[in-house]
C-alpha cells in the first residue's frame, strides 16, 4: 500500500493543474490541505483494519488515501463526474478502495452495506459540502442505515448546533434529531486556511456515535419530530401556539393544552426550553 501523497498544498495544486480541474460552486467543493487535520480525523473516527468506511465526497482522494491505509475497505461516493479520472489516478495502487460516481442521497446505502460489509455497520467519514450536511446526516439516521459512527467535517456553527442543549440560541430541531439518534462530540475546530479554496467560515470535525437504542422511548418517532419542528418553526411563539398553528399536526386545542399542562412547566413555556425527554413525554401524551 502506498503512503498518502496528498494533503499538502503543493501536491494538491499539481494534481488540479495536471487535470485542469475547476472547482464547482454547486457542489460546494473545498479540499483539505492539512496533514495534521487528516490524521486527527482518522484517529477520531477510530478506523481499523476490520472497518468498512463509506466516504462521502472524496474530492481528489486526499482523505481517501489516509482512510485506505487505515481501513479494511473504503467505498468513496463522488457526485462530480469530472473528479472520477482524477480519483482513478490518485487512488491507483490502493486496492481496497471502490469509487462510485453517484449522488449519495439517491444511493441505497443499506444495500451497499450488505454488499460491501456483509450487512455489518459502516463507519461514515466525510468532508461535507455545507449546503447538504443536514440532509445527508438525517438521511443516514432516519432511514435506519447500518452505521456505527459518522465523523464529518462541517461548518462550525452546524457542529455547535448539533451538540447544544435547551435554552441556547443554537438549539433547535437539528440538535434534537442528532441527539435522539447519536451521541455527538466536537473533535477539532478547523480554520479556513486548511482548505483550498478557502471557505468564508470556520469548520469543525464532529463525531456522532450511533445509539443502538435511542435515549428516550417514543410511541411514534415521526410524530415526535413533527411536534419538534412545529415548536421551533415560530420560536417567538409559546409551545401551545406553535403546536396549534402547525399544518403538520391535527390535534384539538384542548388536546394540545392538556398535554402541555401535564409537562408541568406552565402554559407560557416555549419549545426551545424543552429537553428531548420532555418532547418524548409530550409526543407520547398526544399519541395516546
Amino acid at each position: 500500500m502506498r503512503e498518502p501523497t496528498l494533503g499538502n498544498p503543493q501536491n494538491t495544486i499539481a494534481v488540479l493543474q495536471k487535470y485542469n480541474f475547476t472547482f464547482q460552486k454547486k457542489f460546494g467543493q473545498n479540499f483539505l490541505i492539512d496533514t495534521h487535520v487528516l490524521d486527527k480525523i482518522i484517529r477520531a473516527a477510530e478506523i481499523g483494519p476490520e472497518d468498512c468506511v463509506l466516504e462521502i465526497g472524496p474530492g481528489i482522494g486526499t482523505m481517501t488515501q489516509y482512510l485506505a491505509c487505515a481501513a479494511g475497505r473504503v467505498v468513496a461516493v463522488e457526485i462530480d463526474r469530472a473528479l472520477i479520472p482524477i480519483l482513478e489516478d490518485t487512488l491507483d495502487g490502493y486496492d481496497n478502495v471502490r469509487i462510485i460516481n453517484e449522488d449519495v442521497l439517491k444511493l441505497d446505502i443499506r444495500e451497499l452495506a450488505e454488499k460491501e460489509n456483509g450487512g455489518r455497520p459502516l463507519k461514515v467519514v466525510a468532508n461535507l459540502p455545507y449546503y447538504i450536511t443536514t440532509p445527508i446526516i438525517m438521511g443516514l439516521f432516519e432511514n435506519h442505515v447500518p452505521v456505527k459512527s459518522i465523523t464529518v467535517m462541517v461548518q462550525k456553527e452546524v457542529a455547535d448546533r448539533m451538540q447544544v442543549g435547551p435554552g441556547t440560541k443554537d438549539y433547535g430541531a437539528l440538535s434534537l434529531a442528532v441527539q435522539y439518534y447519536s451521541k455527538p462530540y466536537i473533535v477539532a475546530n478547523v480554520p479556513p486556511n486548511c482548505f483550498m479554496p478557502r471557505p468564508k467560515v470556520g469548520s469543525a470535525v464532529i463525531r456522532l456515535d450511533r445509539y443502538e437504542k435511542p435515549p428516550v422511548e417514543v410511541a411514534d418517532e415521526k410524530l415526535m419530530f413533527r411536534i419538534i419542528r412545529a415548536s421551533f418553526n415560530q420560536r417567538r411563539k409559546t409551545l401551545v401556539n406553535g403546536l396549534k398553528n402547525s399544518p403538520e399536526l391535527v390535534f384539538s386545542k384542548e388536546e394540545i393544552e392538556s398535554a402541555v399542562e401535564q409537562l408541568g412547566k406552565g402554559m407560557s413555556v416555549r419549545g426551545e426550553s424543552l429537553t428531548l425527554e420532555e418532547f418524548a413525554f409530550l409526543s407520547n401524551k398526544l399519541c395516546s
